[in-house]
């Protein structure tokens, strides 16, 4: 039986103002859902929701018919990774340390047995022989690798992305692209934030459309 996230009845305001309300939507394993609407319709907020970072008001989270609390700080418990906007890299620490730090302090995880698997997941994403640069020596797209890394690290069960092409120009949003779909084939569950009506539609196994609410 294939595994799913399961978003019920999800609301969130903003003191007065209803941002998203009676949301509900499913997500296949090993599906890229797309979420797409116009600035303001709730697309981040949702994403925010989807991997804890907001409180609901209410609604309810299931990965394979078990409800689960997205804000749960257990790493155990984890189900959810995210690609932020920015990326969030540490400016002081290389790629490596950037990828090691959370599953070492968080999990726990055996160092030895982490840089192994940075270094296996760095060459997946063609970033081999960058473990000891700083961002500010990357590009746009490789500090957008290393964020996509980083969150892999953690090895979630469904990745979300907020906007993975804002600051990228078009060659490297077929790149993002090609990385999407490539982890779709080795199995990765996926959520992706965009306004980018074209690359939501080259990616994606479905799309959600958000509207702004009156």
């Amino acid at each position: 039986m294939l595994s799913m996230l399961e978003v019920k009845n999800l609301v969130k305001r903003f003191g007065s103002r209803t941002i998203i309300n009676d949301l509900s939507v499913k997500v296949n394993d090993q599906d890229i859902l797309s979420v797409v609407g116009p600035s303001g319709a709730g697309k981040t907020t949702l994403l925010r929701c989807i991997t804890g970072l907001e409180r609901v008001d209410s609604g309810k989270f299931y990965w394979d018919n078990q409800e689960f609390d997205p804000t749960d700080a257990n790493p155990q418990n984890m189900i959810i990774g995210v690609v932020f906007q920015d990326y969030q890299l540490f400016p002081n620490l290389t790629v490596l340390d950037n990828i090691t730090l959370a599953p070492k302090l968080v999990k726990k995880a055996d160092t030895k047995d982490v840089k192994r698997t940075a270094v296996e997941l760095l060459e997946r994403l063609g970033l081999a022989g960058k473990e000891n640069l700083y961002p500010y020596q990357l590009s746009g797209g490789q500090k957008q690798r290393v964020a996509i890394v980083r969150a892999l690290a953690m090895n979630p069960k469904v990745l979300c992305y907020d906007e993975p092409t804002s600051a990228l120009d078009p060659e490297l949003r077929d790149e993002v692209a090609k990385i999407i779909i490539d982890l779709k084939q080795q199995g990765m569950t996926q959520i992706v934030v965009t306004h980018d009506m074209d690359f939501a539609e080259k990616i994606a196994d479905n799309i959600l459309r958000v509207e702004q609410l009156k």
